[in-house]
């Protein structure tokens, strides 16, 4: 038996693995798993062996409350190790109708570039962040357009090949193969960027356990995507030196410390001081988002953003706090559930983003040579 009936999405975190499973025909059967595991998605080593064990209870479980055999799963996760590339690429036409070909025969130059000289990375995104026509620019692709010169600025996220595979090979032994990989932090941005003013530059800063990532939105159109290795981790440790406690306490002080005053009084510690130490290592994260922000995107320091908090690190603060943040942009927080998270990964697969060109799973290969490649969406 195969997973005939569900749809099912994992989130593999840093320090939780989600899943979700969605039924094809009735929304009341969906359900969700989630359990607390350190991945090790850093530097060459990518570690999976506690991973395993707990993706393994996940799959059992799955299988359980289904009853169906799960053979097929789409992943999603971020690592310190993502790697960001833009490349603009032109040339010149003979003026007549612009051609769907001619615009996937540049994408295709630049994604054979990129695999060239990066033979050690996965291509697991490309986005058009701008079309050029004749020096007009363009957010999609437009049709009956006559074009002499074409130019295109495009976005690759990779993945380290060691990790894509030793990930694959995972789940191959539990019988499961990958459909798709898609990073965690892009795919929740365009979730939920359609709750913000569409006419507003915003900032998706998901902060996760060893790293941050940054999408950076211009008038609802993906502009850049970044990552910094500075995370929820370094706030523990901070803890953990100033304090002079463990990581395990720091990590729960860290998460407890403006509900359980039973840990504080334990140490005598004042949740103000506490407050203090957390808030200066979040308002610095902020501070390095911001600067990586106008680097990429060569704006002055005034010009203003929306700043949206996501993930794991982010959870420390809720809304009666973010006022207490020393920080010049206005900040939002995303309270994200399980099924939420998974849901990101749906509606990437379904197209949500018209700046993406989707790869075609080479199974479905039946047509001509372009076409294999990739589609559009218009």
């Amino acid at each position: 038996m195969n997973n005939n009936n569900f749809d099912v999405y994992m989130d593999i975190g840093s320090s939780k693995i989600r899943a979700a499973v969605f039924s094809k025909d009735n929304t009341e059967n969906n359900f969700q798993v989630e359990k607390n595991c350190l991945s090790n998605f850093n530097k060459d080593t990518f570690d999976l062996s506690s991973t395993e064990t707990i993706i393994e209870k996940i799959i059992l479980e799955i299988e359980d409350k289904s009853k169906e055999y799960l053979n097929n799963i789409d992943l999603m996760l971020d690592s310190t190790e993502v790697f960001s590339i833009g490349l603009s690429l032109r040339k010149s036409l003979d003026g007549s109708k612009l051609k769907k070909g001619e615009v996937q025969f540049l994408i295709q130059d630049a994604k054979q570039q990129i695999l060239r000289n990066y033979s050690d990375k996965d291509i697991i995104h490309i986005i058009i962040k701008n079309y050029k026509i004749n020096n007009v620019n363009f957010d999609f692709l437009p049709t009956e357009i006559n074009c002499n010169l074409l130019s295109l600025d495009i976005i690759f996220i990779c993945l380290p090949k060691n990790l894509t595979r030793k990930l694959k090979e995972l789940f191959v032994k539990f019988n499961v193969s990958v459909n798709q990989i898609s990073l965690s932090s892009y795919a929740k941005s365009l979730n939920y960027k359609s709750n913000f003013l569409t006419n507003e530059n915003t900032a998706f800063i998901d902060i996760g356990y060893n790293k941050t990532s940054i999408v950076y939105y211009k008038k609802n159109n993906i502009s850049s995507f970044n990552v910094i290795t500075i995370g929820g981790n370094h706030i523990t440790k901070d803890l953990s030196k100033i304090l002079s406690v463990d990581l395990i306490t720091a990590e729960r002080i860290k998460l407890s410390f403006d509900k359980d005053e039973n840990i504080l009084n334990e140490k005598n510690l004042s949740v103000e001081f506490v407050q203090k130490i957390i808030f200066a290592r979040v308002e610095e994260i902020l501070e390095l988002c911001s600067i990586t922000i106008n680097l990429n995107e060569n704006i002055e320091q005034k010009e203003q953003f929306n700043m949206v908090l996501m993930g794991e690190g982010s959870k420390i603060l809720d809304n009666k706090f973010k006022e207490k943040i020393l920080f010049s942009k206005e900040i939002n927080l995303i309270e994200e559930t399980c099924l939420e998270i998974c849901e990101s990964a749906v509606k990437l697969s379904q197209g949500i983003n018209k700046q993406e060109v989707v790869l075609i799973p080479k199974k479905q290969l039946k047509e001509g040579f372009f076409e294999k490649l990739f589609h559009i969406f218009s």
